[in-house]
């Protein structure tokens, strides 16, 4: 070994910084991590593959980015927002541009998302550090590469990961700035604003960590000088980027995953029933989830809410011992944006893949938890100090002991992608004309591999859809009724889907193919089935079967959510569900298709009649008993129907000369029944 000073010094400019030396076994544990799940895919799977067909959707805006349509899912359709992150795309994009196609993808999505993995460990051990000490903050890295949860979705090839760590930065670099004047500078201001827009670019929701820069850099400028708390405007920019790029692009700031998931917007949840559900999801968060039961079990020991409630609480109780309350808010903010997604129908989907991203402030909190009974047991005895460090790893071991269950999982879940709908997409695409239109309710991997245009009945990927998506069923078959008439080329050619999520058979032609797998729970049905599509009974509902003698002036076609509009059809508490789609031969021999709402007590609506001339209802409807419903107008009961339980009829009334108006309500009031109510028509008659 050389003696020379100056080879000594040469030496010591490739030393390693102390503050650094965490990382290391940090980088190799992540390794590892990635290597073992990684593992386990390709050798199930035989090639790489995704653990969601969610990923892929995100493949497929990865393809339009590289092609040079961005948001476009597919070349020459309307701009769309189908993804939950419009970073992610544009991060994998230059990775296709240089070959990475197909299932190759997979390969730089695991390293972005294994590599975030391991940044999210480092970050959260910095955040810990002046919190909980060394020891503690130690245990909770270790904890972030032993939670199943984050290698679940570090191995889905979803933004998931990236954008935790995109919290966890934020959060520690907003702290750092609030807690030290010292370590103010430019160069810090630069990485809190770009990490600002990061964090709002991978998801909504990381416009709340936007937020807190802004306040952060408006409430600790850089100086004195009022014109450096302008800053905290500039991060303030980045709660309106998303918005504004949807807006300009789709036309609409809310994307169509906030359209079709969100409880804000629903017209099933309106007002108390938002807040109801949004209450009944929490409650399931609190007493389900993070106790380890049911969807959690892979992840969680059971058990585990008490602790989990225990470790939220003392993240600022050791902020306050720490006198680190900025730094405590932030974790505390983490934390709770968890419960974000109990605004969502549900957030079941996908081995809750949305609640993963702020477990992390979860996990800095049982090392707060931890560090405050460690400090309790210190003031008995000092020696009781060493509880922390040992909690906190013991913190770690219980979740360590679970990741064996979630490797195989992760294989398993690969497996039954590919198996399903890798398969059925590269059916299509060897199988099925090159102009064919795919109808499709999941829409990742059949679009990626098929190259076959599709037709997204969920509305995450075709433009306009996602309202007849949560309308129900009903509602869409009354919408597919309107493009055959208007716009027939905008319909599938074929289907791809899960006949039961269709609510329907009636447009399901000539099966062509399935893929059934019957080992799986990742997918939404053991048998995606291929059908030929069959719109020849669109339409066959539109006229009554009972003859009406007179001009027809309006019609209300029930569940047909532009009709309904038209009409101000009032939902009057009808939930999510209450919807049928019926096929029947008529009285008159025909079949007869038509879409209606379930489980109706009352019916009101507006129609327009020739004011002061008596005009002629009828009603196609259903009831679940016998028994008379009365029709109400300007609050005169004008009819009563009797109905029996045998099968659809239709009934007829008359509306009287000084009732009728050009805007006439009309009403029907069940007693005893429900209804299935499925058209209105209204006729002129002579006096």
């Amino acid at each position: 070994m050389s003696t020379d000073p100056k080879d000594g010094k040469k030496a010591a400019k490739w030393r390693i910084p102390t503050r650094y030396l965490p990382a290391l076994p940090i980088a190799i544990a992540t390794a590892i991590l990635a290597w073992r799940c990684i593992r386990a895919v390709v050798a199930q799977v035989g090639e790489p593959c995704a653990t969601l067909d969610d990923s892929f959707i995100h493949f497929q805006y990865v393809r339009a980015i590289a092609e040079g349509h961005p948001l476009r899912y597919q070349a020459g359709e309307p701009f769309t927002s189908g993804g939950t992150s419009i970073l992610w795309p544009a991060m994998l994009a230059p990775f296709y541009l240089v070959g990475f196609h197909g299932l190759s993808l997979m390969w730089p999505a695991w390293a972005l998302s294994f590599t975030a993995q391991g940044l999210l460990s480092y970050d959260a051990y910095k955040l810990a550090l002046p919190i909980t000490g060394r020891g503690a903050a130690l245990a909770t890295a270790a904890m972030v590469l032993t939670f199943s949860g984050f290698a679940w979705c570090a191995s889905s090839g979803m933004e998931v990961l990236p954008f935790a760590w995109a919290l966890a930065r934020c959060a520690r670099l907003a702290s750092e700035w609030a807690e030290d004047a010292t370590k103010r500078s430019t160069r810090k201001r630069i990485e809190l604003l770009v990490m600002a827009f990061v964090a709002a670019l991978l998801r909504p929701e990381g416009a709340v960590a936007a937020l807190g820069i802004a306040v952060t850099l408006a409430w600790y400028p850089e100086t004195k000088r009022w014109t450096d708390r302008v800053w905290g405007l500039t991060a303030a920019g980045a709660l309106l980027v998303t918005p504004f790029l949807l807006k300009l692009t789709t036309g609409s700031s809310k994307s169509n995953t906030a359209l079709v998931k969100l409880l804000p917007g629903n017209p099933y949840y309106p007002g108390a029933a938002m807040w109801e559900t949004a209450y009944q999801n929490g409650r399931t968060l609190v007493r389900t989830l993070l106790n380890g039961e049911v969807w959690s079990a892979e992840f969680l020991p059971t058990g585990a809410a008490p602790v989990a409630i225990m470790a939220l609480v003392a993240i600022p109780i050791a902020a306050m011992q720490a006198k680190k309350l900025w730094r405590g808010a932030a974790i505390l903010a983490i934390a709770l944006l968890m419960f974000a997604p109990c605004f969502y129908v549900t957030f079941l989907w996908n081995r809750l893949r949305y609640l993963w991203p702020f477990a992390t402030g979860w996990l800095l909190g049982l090392a707060c938890l931890a560090k405050v009974l460690g400090d309790l047991g210190a003031g008995l005895n000092p020696r009781m100090r060493i509880v922390t460090p040992l909690l906190a790893a013991s913190f770690a071991g219980a979740l360590a002991v679970r990741l064996d269950w979630t490797i195989d999982d992760v294989a398993q879940s690969a497996s039954g992608i590919y198996r399903q709908h890798v398969k059925i997409g590269r059916w299509a695409k060897e199988h099925l004309p090159e102009n064919a239109r795919i109808g499709v309710n999941d829409t990742g991997a059949i679009a990626y591999f098929s190259d076959r245009k599709t037709f997204d009945i969920v509305g995450l990927t075709t433009a306009g859809e996602g309202r007849y998506w949560v309308g129900g069923a009903a509602s869409r078959i009354e919408h597919y009724e309107h493009l055959k008439k208007e716009n027939p080329a905008a319909l599938p050619t074929h289907f791809i889907v899960y006949p039961e999520w269709m609510g329907t058979d009636t447009v399901l032609g000539v099966q062509l193919f399935e893929a059934t797998v019957t080992d799986s729970t990742i997918l939404g049905g053991q048998s995606m089935r291929a059908y030929e599509a069959d719109f020849s009974l669109l339409g066959s509902g539109e006229a009554p079967w009972t003859e009406a003698d007179g001009r027809l002036l309006d019609a209300v076609d029930v569940a047909d959510l532009d009709s309904e509009t038209a009409h101000a059809y009032e939902l009057l508490g009808a939930r999510d569900g209450e919807e049928a789609v019926k096929s029947e031969v008529s009285p008159a021999g025909h079949l007869v298709i038509d879409g209606g709402r379930t489980r109706r007590s009352a019916e009101r609506f507006v129609v327009k009649l020739d004011a002061g001339k008596a005009a002629r209802g009828l009603v196609r409807v259903e009831a679940s008993a016998d028994g008379p419903v009365d029709v109400v107008v300007g609050g005169r009961i004008i009819a009563t129907l009797p109905l029996t339980t045998d099968t659809w009829l239709e009934r007829a009334f008359d509306v009287p000369a000084d009732l009728a108006k050009g805007e006439t309500t009309v009403e029907l009031r069940a007693h005893g029944a429900l209804l299935t109510v499925y058209h209105y028509w209204f006729f002129s008659r002579a006096d």
